[in-house]
């Protein structure tokens, strides 16, 4: 089977379970890129539920072959630019290490917003619609900013996925922001150490869709690393 023929099927049987969308969905035209734009937005809006054997053996098929097209990357060919400290600009969903970091938002469960551009969005893509599950399970309310959860990662090249909520900030960062961004990555280096991980790969945390500068974040990032190392 085809990408698109994959790509077909798998949008058939989600709409099957959402039927509300089946007029949207009569809109994208049977080629390859709008399909993929169609699978993404229904499994980026669909509910954390348990998919078919089916489902689950064809979407796992495509998105592993997806991310190998993209290229991935394995953390022991790259260069630390000091002792234990990579810095790697890349598609964080391509990058073969025992864990990547998800800057999640409270629910934990994924950005709902189809085709989104953030980290989140993704991850939770290229993964797989299993990395909602465990969460959902085990999460009965919304996660604290400075914490972290771990799962498997699925369809993703690395091993586990650690999500953790960083600071909203409007505006400068306030001291609490600072302390809320660096327990970020102390939770993570923590839960990573826990669960025997040897290599983790953090995107910068809050400098996205939650605004904390840059610079800042990556020196917060540097340093509160550094000193748990």
């Amino acid at each position: 089977m085809n990408e698109l023929e994959s790509l077909l099927q798998l949008n058939k049987m989600l709409l099957a379970e959402s039927p509300q969308y089946l007029a949207q969905a009569a809109a994208f035209p049977p080629d390859a890129e709008a399909q993929w734009r169609l699978f993404r937005s229904l499994v980026n809006v669909r509910a954390p539920r348990p998919a078919g054997g089916d489902f689950l053996a064809l979407q796992d098929s495509l998105l592993q072959k997806i991310t190998a097209c993209k290229g991935v990357t394995a953390f022991h060919s790259l260069t630390p630019m000091q002792k234990g400290l990579y810095l790697w600009r890349g598609d964080i969903t391509t990058l073969q290490t025992d864990g990547i970091v998800n800057a999640a938002n409270s629910g934990l469960t994924g950005c709902y917003h189809p085709c989104h551009q953030c980290i989140d969005n993704a991850i939770h893509t290229f993964s797989g619609v299993q990395l909602r599950l465990p969460i959902i399970k085990a999460q009965g309310r919304p996660e604290p900013a400075g914490q972290a959860k771990i799962t498997r990662a699925y369809n993703l090249p690395c091993r586990y996925v650690l999500h953790t909520v960083g600071p909203a900030v409007a505006g400068a960062p306030s001291q609490k922001d600072r302390d809320l961004l660096a327990s970020c990555y102390r939770s993570c280096l923590a839960l990573a150490e826990k669960h025997g991980l040897r290599s983790i790969a953090f995107c910068c945390i809050s400098t996205g869709e939650f605004h904390f500068p840059r610079r800042e974040a990556a020196e917060i990032a540097v340093k509160t690393v550094k000193e748990y190392l």
